[in-house]
């Protein structure tokens, strides 16, 4: 018996049901609510362009070839404790200067991810700040990955404008302000939520979970967060707690 593959078939099925429980819930809520009108959706529609071919849908997480053009990928350098920060690094690819954060477990700030802007106010090389980070690496705890299958993430989207690229002649692309929610799947245990800036399309991947020590989760989350070529994505990060609070990053 593989108890792995039963084990996970439960867990998408749990995972399923919730979502059903979510959409009844919102529903009865915003029962009141005005329907939006064929009107206003279809001339968001047709007045934005998505640039990338529709009939050819792009993975979220490329693979292969494609992996050089993934755009920015976040990891987790490690945790440190006494200062109640978890170090993210914001990979931009090659040649380019890495950026550096810090997302704050604790304290009124818990949850934040601010840039350590110290390191940025001079011109520095890509060399310079991988070897800075390498030296504080050795100070901080790791963080263990975590099994990603154990969280589900939902999102919602919170607001729809579109964004001028180029020649004026041009479309506009659509743009969205995109609500991510990570969840257990067994409904008990920490969570979190922020909300992203996206492009083109409002789609998201849950792609990596670390547990911190002493307690709670830092998730990965993977979305069409730079309006370029067929529009590339971007990493960010969500603090899990017991708390459950909205935070934003600004894109």
């Amino acid at each position: 018996m593989n108890r792995d593959a039963k084990t996970q078939s439960a867990l998408i099925a749990l995972a399923r049901t919730r979502r059903m429980q979510r959409a009844l819930a919102h529903a009865y809520l915003h029962r009141g609510a005005p329907m939006p009108t064929l009107r206003s959706s279809l001339g968001y529609m047709t007045t934005t362009a998505c640039v990338a071919d529709a009939s050819e849908p792009q993975e979220l997480v490329p693979t292969g070839r494609d992996a050089a053009l993934r755009g920015h990928r976040m990891t987790v350098l490690g945790v440190a404790r006494a200062e109640g920060v978890a170090y993210i690094v914001e990979d931009l690819g090659p040649n380019e200067t890495p950026i550096a954060y810090r997302l704050w477990l604790r304290g009124p700030r818990e949850g934040h991810l601010v840039p350590i802007h110290a390191w940025y106010e001079h011109p520095h090389e890509a060399a310079e700040i991988c070897a800075r980070l390498a030296a504080i690496a050795l100070t901080l705890e790791h963080a263990s990955l975590s099994t990603s299958e154990a969280w589900m993430l939902s999102t919602r989207i919170v607001q729809r404008r579109a964004l001028r690229v180029g020649a004026c002649d041009d479309l506009p692309i659509r743009k969205f302000a995109l609500q991510l929610m990570v969840e257990p799947v067994s409904g008990h245990g920490p969570s979190g939520k922020t909300t992203v800036t996206a492009f083109l399309r409002p789609q998201a991947q849950l792609t990596d979970v670390w547990a911190i020590p002493g307690g709670g989760a830092i998730a990965r989350v993977t979305y069409t967060g730079i309006p370029s070529g067929l529009g590339l994505t971007k990493d960010t990060v969500v603090l899990l707690t017991e708390g459950l609070d909205d935070y934003s990053e600004s894109a």
